[in-house]
């Protein structure tokens, strides 16, 4: 089923080639190729995203289960099974390797998006609380965020690193360090700290953290952040709503140009890019979750 999306800025897209992933799935079928909005399982509290070929992956902050829809017709099925906490953001390299960040477990792992076996698993950390949010992959390791913790992790081989946060950098009560991303020249880390609105940019080898000028902007509830050339797109979860920032190649300055906005947005959380269009999963918040609670998968264009 398709909605309307109320735009308040016009980004250009970029053709893609689409390929699908042939499924079944509890999920209803979609009644167009390429819908603009597909069911997940009830019940799943879905949170991260990842796409690669036309195929997007879900993790759930229930149980953990990887979910892989075609975005061709919205079907999907479960491809791994969950370690009984959560998984929330994650990212999926050219290889087919899904990482994904454990929440309150402390810790990480890496699935083959193939066979849905797990390749890899990290303990970041024993001490509570502990939420590991998000990550991003870079030339140097991937990087995990904590947002109950004043620090966040690195992971280049077997052993991950713990690296302090410090500079502006502030740990309050509350989601502090959430969505991550590159900064657009890849030298440095960007944060965005939920409970203050603010985003960092952070040196992934010390951990010192400046503030990014944005003028008067504040990514309140800021989530999920997607980088695409100097564009960066920060989700707003409780907001329903997209910010828009341009920023220069260092992220040390950026502008908000515009919000992107859907009536189908129910609390999405995370997103990632396909051809012309960003996908967001519906985590749907406000709403008390029950084993029959529906979720779903948001598309608009950007």
């Amino acid at each position: 089923m398709s909605h309307p999306v109320r735009r308040r800025t016009a980004l250009a897209g970029v053709p893609a080639v689409l390929l699908g992933l042939a499924s079944t799935s509890a999920a209803s079928a979609a009644p167009v190729p390429y819908p603009t909005r597909f069911e997940l399982p009830d019940g799943f509290q879905p949170e991260g995203i990842a796409i690669a070929r036309g195929t997007a992956y879900f993790g759930s902050r229930a149980d953990g289960d990887i979910y892989a829809a075609s975005l061709r017709t919205g079907l999907g099925k479960v491809i791994s099974q969950g370690p009984g906490t959560g998984s929330l953001g994650m990212k999926v390299d050219p290889f087919g390797r899904l990482f994904v960040a454990g929440a309150a477990g402390g810790n990480g792992r890496v699935i083959d998006t193939r066979t849905g076996k797990v390749l890899a698993g990290y303990t970041f950390t024993t001490a509570t609380p502990t939420f590991v949010n998000d990550v991003v992959l870079a030339n140097d390791g991937a990087y995990f965020t904590d947002s109950q913790q004043p620090v966040f992790y690195r992971v280049a081989g077997a052993k991950p690193e713990t690296i302090p946060l410090s500079g502006d950098y502030q740990h309050l009560p509350g989601n502090n360090a959430n969505g991550i991303s590159l900064t657009p020249d890849g030298r440095a880390l960007i944060m965005v700290q939920s409970s203050t609105g603010f985003l960092l940019r952070v040196d992934p080898r010390t951990g010192v953290a400046r503030r990014i000028d944005l003028g008067d902007a504040l990514m309140t509830n800021g989530d999920g952040l997607l980088l695409l050339d100097r564009t960066l797109y920060v989700v707003q979860n409780r907001l329903n709503t997209i910010a828009v920032l341009e920023l220069n190649d260092t992220g040390t300055k950026g502008e908000l140009v515009g919000e992107l906005t859907s009536p189908d947005f129910d609390v999405p959380t995370t997103v990632a890019a396909f051809g012309n269009r960003l996908y967001l999963p519906n985590a749907r918040f406000t709403t008390s979750p029950t084993p029959t609670t529906p979720y779903w998968v948001t598309a608009v264009k950007r």
